[in-house]
């Protein structure tokens, strides 16, 4: 079961990150402007986003083996509606369909996973789904894109909506909620699920994990999903296969550091909020380095963006940790759906105004909107730098969830978490 749900979820990341290789194609196939195109993007985030409480709160009632079904047939409408569309239009509606199979389906292997793995091996577990389900990111930067070059629009599309109907069917056969689970499906009235929903709102260290969330993901949802292959493959110029290569690096790099940050969370659970910060810290570095270099940025530079802001997607799973460890198993799919909302939030928003940026700088600057000018590396210099804003708000917030979350903890269970320089000379002196 554990083998099918993960290739459910490679397959849903699959079908996610299935619009930025084809970027490029996308904007001569429906002849719009970089605004247009995120706008195509940002509707299947917006759909993900706001689907994930109503997915959480069914979760608590129905359990995850139908909502992963569901997910998958979803999937394979919206892909299919992609493939067929003539006009960008139709285009959103399969992205929209896509983004709400999407929804359901990473919060409810969550949720199966809790409920066959004891709780000292979730922070591991749920690392390798999120770590292993990444490498859908390679399906579509490889077979997808050479589908998209040596096939064209349709037939790549089509292949991709097949893949979810063998997971679909995967999902059917084997799949099952857990005894305990199953009998926990004599479900809470809607009143109590809106109730623990609200108390779920409610705490600190659900909070914490949205913000978590929040910080962490979005760079590597943005680069990975839209805006990193144009950026690499025509604002830098290293083309097609290049641009690929490196996006699916962040695969690579995900599978190595999710199961290290997933030990070291399970090592060290007071200092997860701190583990999520050093990898916004690193981020920002990477980012200003590029982003501040003069003229061209060495490749080598360009890789090191690449992989660091790649580690932010398994430091995004310390949030759903924190949703875990702050809620009851009663409450546990209402919270981890609020908590997922957070990095799909900062997402759409990034996603969105680097769109609305390149497209004014390409006016001011008398462009045509063809690719080569719009997609200039000047222009994303502009653009990118939205990334400093949004998840410095996010990183603001977090501090604040921080604190309220300790206090809570110091009031109601007498715990009390010094702060991470004051835990670090302790160790030291200890040592000597």
């Amino acid at each position: 079961m554990f083998g099918v749900v993960v290739f459910a979820y490679l397959v849903a990341v699959m079908q996610r990150s299935s619009l930025g290789v084809a970027a490029v194609q996308a904007t001569e196939r429906f002849d719009v402007a970089a605004t247009a195109l995120s706008a195509l993007a940002v509707v299947q985030l917006v759909v993900y986003a706001a689907l994930q409480i109503p997915t959480g709160v069914l979760l608590d009632r129905v359990g995850p083996k139908l909502l992963l079904a569901l997910g998958a047939g979803l999937m394979v409408a919206g892909q299919t509606t992609l493939a067929l569309s003539p006009t960008l239009g139709v285009a959103i509606v399969g992205r929209m369909l896509v983004g709400a199979g999407d929804a359901m389906t990473f919060i409810s292997a969550i949720r199966l996973l809790a409920a066959w793995f004891p709780p000292r091996r979730l922070p591991l577990v749920s690392q390798l789904l999120g770590s292993v389900g990444q490498f859908g990111q390679v399906l579509s930067a490889f077979p997808l894109a050479l589908a998209l070059h040596t096939w064209g629009w349709t037939p790549a599309y089509l292949s991709a909506a097949a893949l979810s109907v063998i997971a679909l069917a995967c999902l059917l056969l084997i799949v099952r909620n857990s005894q305990a689970a199953q009998s926990r499906l004599v479900s809470p009235s809607w009143a109590e699920s809106m109730r623990y929903l609200k108390e779920s709102f409610a705490r600190p260290g659900t909070q914490l994990g949205f913000w978590s969330h929040f910080v962490s993901q979005s760079s590597v949802t943005v680069f990975a999903l839209l805006w990193g292959f144009p950026f690499l493959s025509v604002g830098l110029g290293y083309g097609p296969t290049a641009a690929a290569g490196l996006i699916t690096l962040t695969v690579g790099i995900g599978a190595i550091s999710g199961p290290v940050l997933g030990l070291l969370a399970a090592r060290f659970p007071f200092r997860r909020s701190s583990l999520v910060l050093g990898v916004v810290a690193a981020m920002a570095v990477a980012w200003g380095l590029v982003l501040g270099w003069p003229g061209q940025p060495p490749l080598v530079l360009i890789v090191v963006l690449v992989c660091v802001i790649a580690i932010g997607g398994p430091a995004s799973l310390i949030g759903l940790d924190f949703a875990r460890s702050f809620n009851p198993a009663s409450a546990l799919g209402s919270a981890s759906g609020f908590v997922n909302v957070g990095g799909f939030t900062a997402s759409f928003v990034m996603m969105f105004l680097i769109g609305v940026l390149l497209d004014a700088v390409d006016r001011l600057r008398g462009g045509t909107g063809v690719p080569q000018e719009l997609y200039s590396l000047d222009s994303f210099r502009i653009a990118f730098l939205v990334q400093y804003l949004i998840v410095g708000v996010g990183v603001g917030m977090l501090l604040h969830a921080r604190r309220r979350t300790r206090r809570r903890m110091h009031e109601e269970e007498g715990i009390e978490v010094a702060p991470l320089w004051v835990a670090l000379m302790r160790s030291w002196r200890r040592a000597r």
